[in-house]
């Protein structure tokens, strides 16, 4: 037992020497193996149609609210509207309560969508178990969700990380492994279906299949969305022109909650986290409304209640692939000052086809006629992991520019998923799990330090405590 300890303690210190040390970069040699990147086809089991007429299909959640006790439930129905009321409860088979929701469809070319159902539940109770109906008659169906726990700073609880999944089968194993990690939420960093690689009609039927893809996961655990280029969808040859036509009308969020202008950006708090999602697609500089919004919201974060402050976009202000070399560049110019000004801890996006981590650094005194012309290491800088590895048909990026930058900790070209397990106010566990062959491995992990609870001297007899109850943690894991 002593020995196990010991272990673990010195896996837990090579891990802190892991984040905090920037000049040791690793470039990973794994080679991923040729498993297909091609959509799965439509007659998969995994896109199967539920039994019954007018059955509802494609049933997701996401949070409805600003403080973690609402959800909102969306579903398809194909045939004709049916109902748009959620019967619910927190008793199996036994439902107390119920809410009426809205129903919508839409037209996308010559495709006509099923009856598109969202539906809001408020006033829930924190840290329960909730049982819901959707449906009619013989074809209703049954799932649960679990609310958060009350809002607190020391409370623990666990995200799922996944982008750019698509409907593949690495995109079946990835979400397979992500449902075994037990993590009750995912922060999805965008692009979804791929749906955009088709043409005419078929756009929208793989919609319709990735929403039944997803919904072993999407029925019972909330995923937090964040939109990407293949959600844009705009194809003039079609006479598509409205940009996130598709997208829009089929995964809401709570945008209104926070008072954002436009559902692609918005904010929410869960547990111990206050998490803020951005478009990298919508207009963000000076005085734009998303400019606006997040200038105000960042001032409304409250480090005391919610001390961890993540931040979701889809393309990564820091990248060292040549997949999107750069792409990011614009919003990082306008917003990083604004991260390290209020202690952003980590910033998740998508994008690139592959994993990289980067070290806490900066390139904020950089500008066009003088200053730092490249990244520096800075302590109050977030850390920017890109988790655009999810298993689309676009396949991997693997060509990562040569040197390795010293801002790049760890980086290779695989699938896979991340997790974040915070702990208490002051410390949280990563770690990045490879898809190999259908296998879950484990391959890049750290500990996460609070900026906000280890930055002050005041602050550092907490940090120290905690501390300790990690390296126990980490023991009774074993």
């Amino acid at each position: 037992m002593k020995s196990t300890f010991l272990q673990c303690l010195l896996a837990f210190i090579l891990f802190l020497g892991f984040v905090n040390i920037g000049n040791a970069g690793i470039t990973s040699s794994f080679i991923r193996s040729a498993w297909p990147s091609t959509d799965i086809p439509l007659d998969n089991e995994v896109f199967a149609v539920p039994k019954g007429y007018n059955a509802p299909q494609q049933v997701h959640i996401t949070q409805g609210d600003y403080n973690g006790k609402a959800v909102i439930i969306s579903w398809v129905t194909p045939d004709e509207p049916g109902s748009s009321k959620v019967q619910y409860g927190t008793s199996k088979k036994k439902y107390d309560f119920t809410a009426e929701g809205i129903v919508r469809n839409y037209t996308f070319y010559q495709y006509k969508s099923g009856y598109i159902h969202h539906c809001l539940l408020d006033g829930l109770k924190y840290d329960t178990k909730y049982y819901y109906k959707i449906g009619d008659g013989d074809s209703s169906r049954e799932f649960w969700f679990e609310t958060p726990p009350i809002i607190n700073p020391d409370v623990p609880y666990k995200f799922g990380i996944i982008g750019d999944l698509g409907q593949t089968y690495n995109s079946l194993s990835t979400l397979e492994h992500f449902m075994q990690s037990k993590a009750p939420a995912v922060l999805f960093v965008g692009d979804l279906s791929y749906a955009d690689r088709y043409q005419y009609n078929d756009v929208g039927i793989r919609w319709d299949s990735w929403g039944r893809f997803v919904e072993k996961s999407a029925a019972y655990q909330p995923w937090m969305w964040c939109v990407g280029n293949h959600e844009i969808e705009y194809m003039p040859y079609m006479e598509e022109v409205v940009p996130f036509k598709s997208y829009l009308q089929r995964y809401p969020t709570p945008y209104l909650a926070s008072k954002s202008s436009s559902p692609l950006w918005y904010a929410i708090r869960r547990a111990s986290a206050h998490i803020i999602v951005l478009s990298s697609y919508s207009p963000f500089v000076k005085y734009t409304p998303q400019w606006l919004w997040l200038k105000g919201e960042l001032k409304n974060v409250n480090r005391e209640k919610t001390p961890w402050l993540i931040v979701l976009m889809h393309v990564p202000l820091y990248n060292s692939n040549e997949a999107h070399f750069m792409e990011g560049e614009s919003m990082r110019v306008v917003f990083e000052k604004w991260f390290i000004r209020y202690k952003v801890d980590i910033i998740f996006a998508g994008h690139v086809h592959a994993y990289e981590r980067s070290y806490r650094i900066s390139n904020i005194h950089y500008n066009i006629s003088s200053g730092d012309r490249y990244p520096i290491p800075d302590k109050s800088a977030p850390v920017y992991i890109t988790v655009g590895d999810g298993g689309n048909q676009e396949g991997l990026a693997g060509k990562f520019r040569d040197p390795q930058p010293d801002y790049s900790a760890f980086r290779e070209a695989s699938y896979g998923h991340s997790t974040l397990e915070i702990m208490n106010r002051t410390h949280a566990i990563y770690h990045w799990n490879r898809n190999d062959d259908g296998k879950k491995v484990p391959t890049d992990a750290f500990v996460l330090h609070n900026q906000y609870w280890v930055s002050n001297q005041r602050r550092r007899k907490l940090k120290k405590l905690h501390l300790r109850n990690i390296v126990g943690w980490i023991a009774n894991q074993q």
